[in-house]
């Protein structure tokens, strides 16, 4: 299975595949074969839709084999499954439950003074068949034009790319020679743009700016190429070291400069970085006209003082209260004026000319701003005033930071005005997009937060946003977390020199005001209360090539809620400190099980999330489970180092940062993708309430919708009803973010 067709069953579950011999027809060994082929499948929580199993029944043996042996190994990457779980404790959990304290202290001392190299020896017990009964993700058939709608989707999303988004257009760019002509003529993110603009240059090698001079308008956008050629962060929050640029791409970049205009405000935005760029861009080399102004914006920026700029301008007027002159100032930049807006209202003495300036530009204003800006005065109008405020630092959203809310209060009827300003704005905006037709909308997606950034966002099995809150299986009795990592090559520890990595798998439980009732850690390996057990401590992950270790931890939701408990927070702590992405091999997922002694300790089939830790950090959160409302709250955030001088870097060090990270996590006001989907429903198209007279539907249930036609009996000649499937009605989840940040957003 190559790079592209990997994109395309990890992101929509399609594979594409070689139709076959349509008059071919296998033998009764042949279609055996096939069947036999699907129970494994099965085995890893997947299946066959019927038009890939009727695809599949025209292969020959050999071409179901070659199929069969490539689908195999992603499918098990997909959900965990290829590499082996070995715990400490073979017969987890209940030999953790009923072990006796010394055997148990004993076990572990001896590992520790061996530095993780020998473990307790047991025989493994014969375990029950597992008896969960899980649902099984359907496997489709896909074509090119299916890959290039989630190119296309991601380059033209409205908001900050993940790793893995910037990783798969680099497979398309790499792979497919008619990527240029799925690119748009307008990349409305202008960090997508600086990434876009280097794969180009580095990827598909141009000879001037002209191929891509469409796409960059300020100089402000031609600083985040040279900062992406220099490998730095784009988003410009923190600084860059500038590389050499080779003489054709400095004359690309004075090209591209030239081409924006009067770019002296902008390059005083960023003055410290654009004088480093001039001593390696060298304009003043370039005597010919087209770069005159350039370089007369060049030696304003080196030899004459900062002017007082827009930005100053806004400041100044409202330091003064003069809020008719900072609305002014502020309709000449749409953008600013919605980031300003709740200060400009707050302190205006005439806050109907501000809202009527507003409503004046609304229109011309993104609609990722639009939407936040209407949900944060929604929040605004909240019967009881949150808590805290939270923050996601620009450039580090895998951290947020929160405060107390002491922001003053603003009369209701003029928060309802600014949403519903908001909200005409957006309406107008989706008009000129193409009609989408009949629009059924699952109510389960106002659980699913709007994708407006996913810079720092793991890699994971499924794509969800921070914040969004999903349904515990109802079968599901405890949840099973689970770690797998190797040690790294030798030499890369912060504070071990020989390679060897500890990762430790934990989790705290709170109750509903998150007060802290109890945890299981290695400092505390099991909870009969809670029925929570850890598989024990294992402190060397082996060879960088060899098997790996294991470490799980099951926690009984029922038991949990029963004793006045209600949020469950894994965490992930590097022991060693190395960063997670300085390591070949760590990741982390969890299963949900409905009996957590049958089947084997690690069961694909149960796996409801896989990611791979990555981060610029020692210390992961990825989930909170909500016992009481049996959802768990996607959080995938990271910490520094916390380390005490004793304790090590562990969950007694970072009992602080981590509750107030996910009681920030709990308390966000963000746009949800109900909200996101309605209003474009509303300005291009029909909601309808019943999916089988649905052009498209949004929802995570992927049933095929039907309708009942009339058809001609072949023996008797006489009309009967007839239920067909419409495959052909789109079937959008929440966790297709391409398709919400390209199309809907």
């Amino acid at each position: 299975m190559n790079a592209t067709e990997k994109i395309l069953l990890r992101r929509k579950h399609f594979l594409i595949v070689n139709p076959g011999d349509s008059e071919y027809q296998q033998d009764k060994s042949e279609k055996t074969l096939v069947i036999t082929a699907l129970k494994n499948v099965q085995s890893l929580g997947f299946t066959f839709s019927q038009a890939l199993l009727e695809s599949l029944f025209h292969f020959t043996k050999t071409e179901f084999k070659a199929f069969y042996k490539a689908l195999i190994p992603e499918l098990k990457e997909l959900v965990g499954a290829d590499v082996t779980y070995e715990p400490m404790y073979p017969n987890f959990p209940e030999q953790v439950a009923n072990a006796d304290d010394v055997e148990l202290f004993i076990n572990a001392i001896i590992h520790y003074w061996s530095f993780g190299t020998l473990m307790p020896e047991y025989e493994k017990d014969e375990r029950l068949p597992l008896i969960d009964d899980n649902k099984m993700t359907v496997l489709s058939i896909g074509t090119h034009e299916d890959l290039m709608k989630i190119f296309s989707n991601l380059v033209e999303s409205k908001t900050s790319l993940s790793i893995q988004d910037k990783e798969d257009i680099t497979t398309v760019v790499k792979s497919c020679t008619d990527y240029s002509d799925y690119l748009p003529d307008v990349i409305p993110l202008k960090e997508n743009v600086a990434f876009i603009g280097k794969l180009i240059i580095e990827e598909a090698p141009i000879k001037s700016a002209k191929a891509i001079q469409k796409y960059f308008k300020t100089a402000t956008d031609v600083l985040r190429l040279v900062t992406a050629l220099s490998d730095g962060d784009i988003s410009l929050a923190t600084k860059t070291k500038f590389r050499n640029l080779k003489r054709r791409e400095r004359r690309m970049i004075l090209d591209l400069l030239a081409g924006c205009g009067n770019i002296t405000e902008d390059l005083f935005r960023y003055q410290y970085e654009w004088i480093r760029v001039a001593e390696i861009l060298h304009p003043f080399e370039y005597k010919i006209a087209k770069y005159k102004n350039v370089n007369a914006s060049f030696n304003t920026l080196r030899n004459e003082h900062k002017p007082l700029m827009f930005g100053g301008k806004v400041q100044n007027a409202i330091l003064a209260k003069d809020m008719r002159t900072a609305a002014n100032l502020l309709k000449t930049r749409p953008g600013e004026f919605a980031r300003q807006l709740d200060k400009v209202i707050r302190d205006s003495d005439n806050v109907n000319y501000v809202l009527n300036c507003f409503k004046e530009i609304a229109v011309e204003i993104s609609t990722p701003v639009l939407l936040q800006v209407r949900q944060h005065f929604i929040g605004r109008m909240a019967d009881e005033k949150a808590p805290i405020r939270v923050f996601f630092p620009k450039g580090n959203l895998a951290r947020a930071t929160s405060i107390k809310n002491e922001l003053p209060e603003i009369p209701m009827n003029v928060c309802k005005n600014v949403a519903r300003i908001c909200r005409d704005a957006l309406i107008e905006q989706y008009r000129n997009k193409d009609f989408i037709g009949n629009v059924y909308i699952d109510d389960e997606l106002k659980n699913y937060l709007v994708p407006f950034s996913q810079r720092s966002a793991s890699k994971a099995v499924k794509t969800i946003v921070r914040g969004s809150q999903l349904p515990i299986s109802n079968d599901a009795k405890a949840i099973r977390g689970f770690i797998w990592w190797t040690n790294t090559d030798k030499g890369k520890g912060y504070y071990y020199d020989d390679g060897r990595v500890d990762i430790d798998l934990s989790a705290a439980i709170y109750d509903e005001n998150w007060r802290y009732v109890e945890h299981v850690s290695y400092t505390n390996i099991r909870s009969h209360k809670y029925r929570a057990y850890h598989s024990g401590d294992i402190t060397n992950g082996g060879s960088v090539n060899g098997k790996g270790v294991a470490e799980f931890l099951d926690v009984d939701i029922d038991a949990v809620a029963r004793n006045a408990g209600r949020y469950i927070v894994y965490q992930v702590y590097n022991y060693t400190s190395q960063k997670f992405s300085e390591l070949p091999n760590c990741r982390f997922g969890w299963m949900e099980r409905a009996d957590v002694d049958s089947g084997e300790i690690f069961e694909p089939t149960t796996v409801e999330m896989k990611m791979d830790l990555t981060a610029e950090g020692t210390t992961a959160i990825p989930v909170i489970f909500d016992c009481v409302e049996r959802k768990f709250i996607w959080c995938d955030m990271n910490l520094g180092i916390e380390r005490s001088y004793y304790g090590g870097n562990n969950l007694e060090s970072n009992f602080s940062g981590v509750t107030a990270t996910c009681y920030a996590m709990t308390h966000l006001n963000k746009p949800n993708i109900y909200d996101l989907v309605m209003l474009n429903a509303v300005a291009r198209g029909n909601v309808v309430t019943d999916r089988n007279n649905a052009d498209i539907i949004f929802s995570n249930d992927t049933t095929v919708p039907y309708e009942i036609v009339t058809e001609i009996d072949e023996i008797t000649g006489t009309e009967k009803r007839a239920i067909k499937e419409k495959t052909d009605v789109p079937i959008i989840t929440a966790f297709d973010t391409d398709y919400f940040m390209g199309q809907l957003l």
